[in-house]
């Protein structure tokens, strides 16, 4: 991994998205120690907020351009989602866990269910999966998990269960 571009660590989650057993949960392991550093280090909402809308911004450029590095794309093709790529995984727990109160039960769940809806793609987040191509669909089918995932947790906290 140190011989390849500085990117590469980002996207590949600080070395995270490499296990060979299940990378994507990794990798969304490995974003818990950053989600907790935005929550209670910094215990800011802007802040989240800011490095969350980064995040996203510089997402599907750094994912496209490791895919296109790895080889698992070609100008004209689509870029496939490499597993070892977790950026993605990253955004998607820090949208999961927006604007929900810190809890150790909230993460917990928060997880559980980014990573359900992560693995299982239910519609529309497989078609998305499945049409959008490069950077942008790397990122865009964890960030469609993160929302229904969000909204559950949303729909716990209402009813006083987070």
């Amino acid at each position: 991994m140190f011989s390849r571009p500085w990117y590469h660590w980002l996207a590949f989650g600080g070395g995270s998205g490499l296990s060979p057993i299940l990378p994507g949960t990794m990798g969304t392991i490995a974003a818990v120690p950053f989600y907790l550093l935005l929550v209670l280090l910094l215990h800011n909402l802007w802040i989240y907020a800011a490095v969350l809308l980064l995040m996203i911004a510089v997402g599907p450029r750094l994912c496209g351009q490791t895919a296109e590095d790895l080889r698992h794309g070609a100008a004209g093709k689509r870029a496939l989602d490499p597993p070892a790529i977790v950026w993605d995984e990253w955004v998607g727990l820090l949208m999961t866990l927006y604007w929900i109160p810190f809890s150790w039960a909230a993460l917990g769940i928060g997880f559980l269910l980014f990573r359900f809806f992560d693995m299982l793609k239910p519609w529309p987040i497989s078609w998305l999966d499945r049409h959008i191509h490069g950077g942008t669909g790397i990122m865009l089918d964890d960030m469609a998990a993160a929302i229904p995932a969000w909204l559950i947790l949303q729909g716990l906290r209402a009813m006083g269960w987070l």
